[in-house]
C-alpha cells in the first residue's frame, strides 16, 4: 500500500486561453500525480517581475504517492505538454502554464533541482492569497506558523483580483465510490487490476483466498467428485470474508475494492454442480446473499478465451493448465446472464482483450478513464 501525502502547488498562466490551460493542467495532475483535493478560486494578477499580460493564478492541494523527484519530473512533463518551453535561465517571462511546488507535506528539501518550501512564496501575494483559501491552518515547516498568519506579513503590494471563474476537480474514483467489486473469468486480470487501483487510490483490498482452498487442485483432477465440497467451501469463505471486511471499513483508506463478488459462487456452481447439488447449494446461497453489501460499482473484465488461455499458462499454476476453453466459455456465459438479470446493480463491462494494463500505463489509464465516466 502506497502512502498518500499532501502536496500544495501553485499554478499560473498568461498565454492563450488561460482558463483552459489551468483546467487541463489540473486534469493532467489528477491523471499523473495524484488526487486533487482542493482548488482555490481563480485570481487575476499583473505579471510579477516583468511586463506582460495579466496572469490567472490558483493553488491546489493534491494527495500523491510520488516522491519529490518523480513529482518534479511529472510536473515538467505536464508543463511541456501544455506548451511551456523550459528555459535554462530563471528569467521571468510569459508562459502558457507554470506549476510550482509550494509544500511537499511538511518536508524541507534543499537539492540542486528542488527547494521546498518554495523560497519566494511568502513574498508573493498571488501565491499566498489563494493558498490561504485552501490551507489557512497549514504550518510552514521553516517559519513554524500558519499560512493565514504568514499571509498577513506578505509585503507584496501588487493588486490581486478574485474572479468568478470556477475550475473543476477531476472525477476521483475514491470520492465517487465506497465499494468496487472487480470480476472476470479465470485469468482475466481482476486481482492485478484490483491491486493497481488500490495502490493508486489508497483503497482497502479484499482479495479472494483461493490459494488456501484444499479442494481446488482436487477439483481440477476429478470434477464430479469434488465440485460440491469445492463450491460450498468457497461460498462459506467468501461470505465470511466479505461480511467481516465490508463491516470493518478502514478509516485510513479511501474506499474498498475487491477482486470478486459473492455472486461469483453461484455462477461457478451453475457450471460445476449436478442439478440436485445445485438445488441444495442455491438454498444456502440465497440466505447468504441477502446479508452481503452490494458494490457501488460492479466491473466485469472481459477477455476473449484465447487471451484467457494465454494468461493462465503465463501464471503457471499447475492445477489450472488443463482448463478447457469450453469451461471458460460457460463461465463467461454465466457472468453475462447474471449481469443481464441484475437491474439494481451498477455494472460496467470493460473489454481488455487487446489491453495489457500491467505492462502499458496507457492501457491502465484507459481503464481508469472508463471507470470515471460511469
Amino acid at each position: 500500500m502506497q502512502i498518500l501525502r499532501p502536496i500544495y502547488l501553485s499554478l499560473g498562466s498568461n498565454q492563450g486561453n488561460k482558463l483552459e490551460k489551468l483546467q487541463k493542467a489540473i486534469d493532467l495532475i489528477g491523471e499523473n500525480i495524484g488526487i486533487v483535493r482542493k482548488i482555490s478560486s481563480v485570481y487575476k494578477t499583473a505579471s510579477w517581475g516583468f511586463k506582460s499580460d495579466d496572469f490567472y493564478n490558483i493553488c491546489i492541494e493534491v494527495s500523491s504517492s510520488l516522491n519529490p523527484e518523480n513529482l518534479l519530473n511529472s510536473i515538467e512533463l505536464i508543463e511541456r505538454k501544455l506548451g511551456r518551453i523550459i528555459s535554462e535561465t530563471n528569467d521571468y517571462k510569459a508562459r502558457p502554464i507554470d506549476i510550482d511546488i509550494l509544500f511537499f507535506d511538511n518536508e524541507i528539501i534543499f537539492s540542486k533541482y528542488l527547494i521546498v518550501p518554495h523560497k519566494e512564496m511568502l513574498q508573493r501575494k498571488f501565491v499566498m492569497i489563494p493558498l490561504v483559501e485552501i490551507a489557512p491552518n497549514f504550518i510552514h515547516p521553516i517559519e513554524h506558523q500558519r499560512i493565514i498568519t504568514s499571509a498577513k506579513s506578505c509585503t507584496d503590494t501588487s493588486a490581486i483580483e478574485k474572479t468568478e471563474h470556477i475550475l473543476k476537480k477531476p472525477v476521483c474514483i475514491s470520492e465517487k465510490y465506497n465499494y468496487i467489486a472487480i470480476e472476470g473469468n479465470i485469468g482475466a486480470g481482476k486481482t492485478s487490476l484490483t491491486k493497481l487501483i488500490s495502490d493508486q487510490f489508497n483503497a482497502k483490498t479484499v482479495l479472494e483466498r483461493f490459494a488456501d482452498n484444499p479442494f481446488l487442485p482436487k477439483f481440477y483432477n476429478d470434477n464430479e467428485r469434488f465440485a460440491f465440497p469445492l463450491e460450498m467451501s468457497f461460498l462459506a469463505d467468501r461470505y465470511q470474508q466479505l461480511s467481516e471486511d465490508l463491516a470493518q471499513f478502514d478509516l485510513f483508506k479511501n474506499f474498498i475494492i475487491s477482486d470478486y463478488y459473492i455472486f461469483k459462487s453461484l455462477i461457478f456452481a451453475q457450471v460445476t454442480l449436478q442439478n440436485d447439488e445445485y438445488f441444495l447449494y442455491r438454498k444456502m446461497f440465497d440466505i447468504m446473499y441477502k446479508e452481503i453489501t452490494k458494490p457501488d460499482l460492479y466491473i466485469y473484465l472481459y477477455q476473449n478465451t484465447a487471451r484467457l488461455i494465454e494468461n493462465i499458462k503465463k501464471r503457471g499454476r499447475d492445477y489450472e493448465q488443463n482448463i478447457a476453453p469450453e469451461y471458460l466459455d460457460k463461465i463467461h456465459k454465466g457472468y453475462i446472464n447474471f449481469i443481464q438479470s441484475q437491474n439494481d446493480l451498477n455494472t460496467l463491462i470493460i473489454d481488455v482483450s487487446d489491453k495489457d494494463f500491467i505492462k502499458y500505463p496507457e492501457d491502465y489509464r484507459y481503464i481508469i478513464d472508463t471507470i470515471k465516466k460511469v
